[in-house]
């Protein structure tokens, strides 16, 4: 959680108080370096949580070198933060139109880019492949890397890929996504403007995907 200031409170007081939010919808609003700063704690934190017994013997572990790791009081193994890899894809067809899904986990109207982990012995490239055909069902044919991502959810590396299909039959898996559609840049805009749907917070990589690929500033619904 990170404290952003309220514009309820008056100028004189709002550099002393705030309101506690969390980073994936205020993490926009941070200049760089401190969204950076806190997400790195975020996973620090998040891998101290989790590591307190020692993977190698079950005994008790404490923090080292200023809490970059930890070792174990029974077999002096050394042990030190884990970073999951998670591929994430901006799906787009030969008429140059963009496929989002809308997650059944979240709010039916929010749509996104489509991601998921890095099996053990698999690719970041096959993992987008794999992916895009496990959620939306379509086969894409080519890969580009876009960038990275920290994602301290609890601690994983968000690798933005863009993927290239001629397929257009693409439907939604129903355990995981509910609803897959295709966009034009203005069937985007007048989705967005319309307000039936929304996109993901400025903060995360699904939207830097989207706006790469809209080529401008993404418009968003009237007041």
């Amino acid at each position: 959680m990170v404290a952003v200031p309220h514009e309820e409170f008056s100028a004189d007081i709002q550099a002393h108080q705030g309101r506690w939010d969390d980073l994936l919808s205020a993490g926009h609003l941070l200049p760089a370096w401190e969204a950076e700063c806190v997400a790195q704690a975020m996973a620090l934190f998040a891998w101290h949580r989790s590591a307190v017994l020692c993977p190698s013997c079950g005994g008790h572990t404490v923090p080292g070198a200023s809490g970059w790791s930890r070792q174990c009081v029974h077999c002096a193994s050394s042990h030190f933060p884990r970073t999951d890899p998670a591929a994430i894809t901006a799906v787009i067809d030969d008429q140059d139109r963009l496929l989002l899904g809308s997650a059944m986990k979240g709010e039916a109207r929010r749509y996104s880019t489509f991601a998921g982990f890095v099996e053990a012995g698999e690719s970041v490239e096959n993992a987008v492949v794999r992916e895009v055909h496990e959620e939306a069902g379509i086969t894409v044919e080519r890969v580009e890397y876009f960038g990275s991502q920290s994602w301290p959810y609890p601690r994983s590396l968000m690798l933005g890929f863009f993927a290239y299909t001629r397929e257009t039959g693409a439907a939604a898996d129903r355990d995981e996504i509910r609803d897959v559609q295709w966009f034009s840049r203005e069937e985007l805009r007048d989705a967005l403007v319309a307000y039936r749907i929304t996109l993901p917070w400025a903060s995360a990589m699904s939207h830097a995907l989207i706006t790469h690929w809209y080529g401008a500033e993404l418009p968003e619904a009237p007041s």
